[in-house]
C-alpha cells in the first residue's frame, strides 16, 4: 500500500511565507511612486552620490515603522486613522483624516501626472492614458476579491526590475556610490534641506503607514503570523530601498555627471536617452508606469481604509459596494478627482507636488507620534508593547524626522 509523501518542513515554511507575504512588500514597494522616482531622481541629478545616505537613513527608518505599523494593525485589529480617534479622540482622529486625505489627492494627482508623462515619452496623450488608466485601476479594486487584487499588486510590483537594470546601464561609479551611503554629508542650503525632507517624506509616506496596518487588517492576518509579517515588511522595505538606490545612482552616472538639472521622472528619463541609451530611456519610463498604477491602486484605497475607520465603518476589499458604500465611494471620489485634477488645462503639476510633500512631510510627524504613543499603550497592545530600546529608537527618528520638517519649514517662510 502506497504512503503520501511527507510534506518537508522548508515547504510549509516557504508555504506559510507566501501565504502571510502581502502588506510589507506592496506597501513597501508603493512608496516608489512617481513622486518618490521624482525624488530621488533630482536628487540624484543635483547631487550625485553625495546624498545616498539620507536614501539609507530614511529605509532603515521606514523598516521600523512600517513593522511598527502592520504589528499595530494585527493586534489590535483596527486601521490606523480609528485607533487615533479611540486613544487621541475625535478632533485628532478627523484631523488627521482630512490632512490625510488631502495629502492623498495630492499625491494620487502626481501618481496620474506620472502616467500622463510616461505615456507622452511612448507618443501618447495624457487625455488617453490617464482615463485609461482611471478606469483600470478603478476595476481592479471594485471588481474584484482581496485575493485576486493582491496578485495583481505583486505582477505591477515585478516591473520595479526595470530601474535595476537601468542602474547598470548607467555605469555607476560604485565606490563613490559607496562613499555616499556610508559617509553622511549635506550642503545647508535650502534645496537640500528641501530634497533631504522630501526624501524621508516620500520613502517614509504617512498613506503608507496608514496603509500597511489595515491592509494588515484586511488580509485577517493573526498574531502567529507576526514574524513571518517581519520578514514580508523588511523585504518590501528594503526592496523600496534598493529601487530608490539604483534610481539615484543612474540619475547620479548620467546626468549629474554631465550636469543636466530635472524637474522630474519624466525628465531623467528623456535625458538618459543620449547619455545611456533608448533602451535606458524605456526602461526608466515603463518603471514610471508601474510605480504610478501600484501607487494609484493603494493611494485611494489606503484613503477609503481610514475614512472607513474614522467614521467607526471598517471595510475590506471582500466586501461588496452594497455592504461598504463609503468605502467604495470614497475610493471612487478620489481617483475621479485627481484624474479631473491632471486633465485640466493648465494645472499647476510642478506646485501640486510639491506642495503635497511638503504636507507628507509635515503629517508624518503627528503620525509617527501617534504611533508611538500606541505603541506603549498597554490596554491596545498587550503582551506586544514596546519595549524601553524600540521607545529610543522610534524616538530618536521622531526627533530627525522633526529637525528635517522644522529646518524645511525656516526655509520656506525665510
Amino acid at each position: 500500500m502506497a504512503t503520501k509523501q511527507s510534506i518537508s518542513p522548508k515547504k510549509i515554511r516557504i508555504a506559510a511565507l507566501l501565504a502571510v507575504m502581502g502588506p510589507g512588500v506592496i506597501a513597501g514597494l508603493s512608496d516608489d511612486d512617481p513622486a518618490g522616482i521624482t525624488t530621488y531622481s533630482v536628487l540624484g541629478a543635483k547631487y550625485g552620490y553625495q546624498l545616498l545616505w539620507v536614501l539609507v537613513a530614511s529605509t532603515a527608518a521606514l523598516i521600523i515603522f512600517q513593522d511598527l505599523g502592520a504589528r499595530i494593525g494585527v493586534v489590535t485589529r483596527q486601521g490606523m486613522i480609528g485607533l487615533i480617534r479611540q486613544k487621541y479622540g475625535a478632533r485628532s482622529g478627523t484631523l488627521s483624516a482630512g490632512a490625510l486625505i488631502l495629502a492623498n489627492i495630492g499625491t494620487m494627482t502626481a501618481e496620474f501626472a506620472g502616467i500622463a508623462a510616461a505615456g507622452q515619452l511612448f507618443g501618447l496623450s495624457r487625455y488617453i492614458t490617464v482615463p485609461v488608466a482611471a478606469i483600470a485601476v478603478s476595476f481592479l479594486v471594485l471588481r474584484n476579491s482581496f485575493a485576486k487584487v493582491e496578485k495583481v499588486f505583486f505582477l505591477i510590483s515585478g516591473v520595479f526590475i526595470a530601474y535595476v537594470i537601468a542602474g547598470f546601464m548607467a555605469h555607476p561609479d560604485w565606490g563613490s556610490a559607496l562613499h555616499g551611503v556610508v559617509v553622511p554629508s549635506m550642503p545647508f542650503t535650502q534645496d537640500a534641506v528641501f530634497i533631504a525632507t522630501a526624501t524621508f517624506g516620500t520613502t517614509l509616506a504617512p498613506w503608507g503607514l496608514a496603509f500597511i496596518q489595515s491592509y494588515a487588517v484586511d488580509k485577517r492576518l493573526t498574531r502567529d503570523d507576526l514574524k513571518l509579517l517581519r520578514v514580508d515588511v523588511w523585504t518590501g522595505s528594503l526592496l523600496t530601498g534598493v529601487i530608490g538606490f539604483f534610481v539615484i545612482v543612474t540619475c547620479a552616472a548620467t546626468l549629474n555627471k554631465n550636469g543636466i538639472q530635472i524637474n522630474d521622472a519624466a525628465d531623467a528619463a528623456k535625458a538618459l536617452e543620449p547619455l545611456a541609451g533608448t533602451l535606458a530611456k524605456e526602461l526608466f519610463a515603463i518603471g514610471l508606469i508601474g510605480a504610478a498604477l501600484l501607487a494609484a491602486s493603494i493611494l485611494p484605497l489606503s484613503t477609503a481604509y481610514s475614512v472607513s475607520d474614522l467614521t467607526g465603518r471598517p471595510a475590506a476589499l471582500d466586501d461588496s459596494p452594497r455592504e461598504a458604500p463609503l468605502f467604495y465611494a470614497t475610493f471612487g471620489v478620489i481617483t475621479v478627482v485627481s484624474a479631473i485634477l491632471i486633465l485640466i488645462p493648465g494645472a499647476p503639476l510642478i506646485k501640486i507636488l510639491v506642495l503635497t510633500q511638503i504636507l507628507n512631510a509635515v503629517l508624518l510627524l503627528p503620525l509617527l507620534v501617534y504611533m508611538y504613543g500606541i505603541s506603549r499603550d498597554e490596554r491596545l497592545m498587550g503582551e506586544f508593547v514596546s519595549t524601553k530600546t524600540m521607545r529610543v529608537i522610534y524616538g530618536i527618528i521622531i526627533l530627525i524626522v522633526a529637525i528635517a520638517v522644522c529646518c524645511m519649514l525656516w526655509f520656506t517662510f525665510n
